[in-house]
């Protein structure tokens, strides 16, 4: 997920007074910069009034801001090859910022999730309350002003959790970075300038 220039959505900054915040049911609310525990955080951001969108990356709170009209051009047409690509890939599940939990201190919301079910022998499920939990397949992210982020503790907590790719599409560059972590490596493109993954074939 990303947001325009000059308004990152991912820089953790609290203030003091903000902390003194507490829901109708006496929880401190979440903010931007805190750092707790992946529990905590899942039952803080549970009682948050509607309306907020919060990510748990290494620990660390993170408030989105406003999305920009590029970031959701862009999010139609990853998503759109993406569905296409599981529209005729029986097994898979296309999620859009969904919820996942990925460790003790990991619960973000990747632009887009592509799954394999796990009744088809995929590395993540269902919980009991309808959040994804366990690594899926490839995690996706478009990358606006959020780039460093993307590229670093994004990465870094999506390989430490055992997601197998990572395709960032970085819009301010314009660039796309796809990592394949079980071989340390990236996917590059092809001599006809094509990316393919290793872990869906054809896509």
């Amino acid at each position: 997920m990303s947001t325009a220039i000059g308004a990152e959505r991912r820089t953790p900054a609290s203030t003091g007074t903000e902390h003194q915040q507490l829901t109708p049911n006496g929880v401190p609310l979440l903010v931007n910069g805190d750092r707790m525990k992946q529990p905590e955080f899942h039952q803080r951001y549970e009682q948050y009034p509607a309306g907020k969108q919060f990510e748990l990356v290494g620990g660390i709170v993170y408030m989105a801001s406003p999305l920009s009209r590029l970031h959701g051009v862009y999010h139609e047409e990853l998503g759109f090859l993406l569905g296409l690509y599981r529209r005729a890939t029986p097994g898979l599940e296309l999620c859009h910022d969904a919820t996942t939990i990925l460790g003790e201190e990991s619960e973000p919301q990747p632009d887009m999730t592509l799954r394999i079910m796990t009744e088809c022998g995929g590395q993540s499920t269902v919980d009991t309350q309808g959040y994804l939990t366990g690594p899926p397949e490839l995690l996706a992210e478009v990358s606006y002003s959020s780039r460093s982020i993307d590229l670093n503790q994004k990465r870094e907590d999506y390989k430490a959790a055992g997601v197998l790719e990572y395709l960032i599409l970085s819009i301010e560059d314009r660039q796309l970075f796809w990592f394949h972590f079980p071989s340390g490596g990236m996917i590059t493109a092809n001599r006809q300038g094509v990316f393919c993954s290793t872990v869906f074939p054809g896509l």
